[in-house]
């Protein structure tokens, strides 16, 4: 059986385009959005990844 943790699944958006990451953070120990640096294949190339609802 699966437990009950404080992770959570957060879907990430390009500030630049419309790509989408998702990932999983720990609410507990960060309680603000995710703002990551990361790779976008659509532009090919890093840009800003802002955490949406």
């Amino acid at each position: 059986m699966a437990k009950t943790g404080t992770r959570v699944q957060v879907k990430l958006k390009s500030t630049e385009s419309s790509h989408l990451y998702y990932t999983t953070k720990n609410k507990r120990n960060t309680t603000e959005r995710l703002e990551l640096k990361k790779y976008d294949p659509k532009l090919r190339k890093h840009v800003i990844y802002k955490e949406t609802k």
